[in-house]
């Protein structure tokens, strides 16, 4: 039987020992088993580090899969701020951060996110990567924010922009599907990006912030 070009990547390239330990500790303290795909934890890596990103932004936290990625991709003086709901999902990421070596590098928000980057935007902070991988029914806002708080040519990524096939299927017309959609869009129509689409997976939308 073929592969799928899914489960041919998957094989090509495996996830290390620390990232297999993040997914496990989702896994076993019933956690959400909602992190990025490992193919594209390489590809959060491979932008960052080919961007030379210097501050990265991620949105949602869980437990830090996708913030080792990130980090691994930063320059060595680069730092990560993580906004996260939920101050136990941060914990456990602070711990997998630490371990990769990456503790001083990221500072964690915990609460709403939308209220953490209108004080970020207050701040006068800026970004040169962004990674929204929240609850979708705010990702225009997030969108919005990650926009303002862009310095020039930096990278946006939203994961899940599929919601495994509702956002193609026009009966679906739920909150988070309408939000994605709208998302979707403007990642798509915004004259202030160039950006494109990666079908794989549940779907990524990447754009450069011109």
């Amino acid at each position: 039987m073929n592969l799928t070009p899914d489960e041919y990547v998957n094989q090509l390239f495996q996830e290390d020992e620390l990232l297999l330990k993040v997914k496990e500790a989702i896994r076993s303290n019933g956690m959400p088993e909602v992190s990025v795909a490992a193919a594209y934890g390489r590809l959060l890596t491979f932008l960052a580090k080919t961007s030379k990103a210097e501050a990265a932004l991620e949105i949602g936290v869980l437990g830090g899969y996708s913030g080792i990625c990130i980090a691994r991709g930063l320059r060595e003086s680069g730092t990560l701020t993580s906004l996260e709901l939920k101050e136990e999902y941060a914990a456990m990421a602070r711990g997998h951060l630490e371990e990769g070596g990456f503790g001083e590098k990221v500072e964690y928000r915990i609460g709403p996110a939308a209220d953490s980057l209108k004080q970020l935007e207050q701040e006068g902070r800026t970004f040169d990567f962004f990674f929204i991988d929240a609850d979708k029914e705010n990702y225009p806002v997030y969108l919005d924010y990650a926009i303002k708080l862009a310095r020039p040519g930096a990278v946006i990524v939203g994961d899940n922009c599929f919601l495994r096939g509702r956002t193609l299927n026009p009966d679906k017309q739920g909150p988070a599907v309408l939000a994605v959609r709208r998302f979707n869009e403007q990642m798509a129509s915004d004259p202030r990006l160039v950006t494109t689409m990666l079908p794989d997976y549940d779907g990524l939308v990447l754009a450069w912030v011109k």
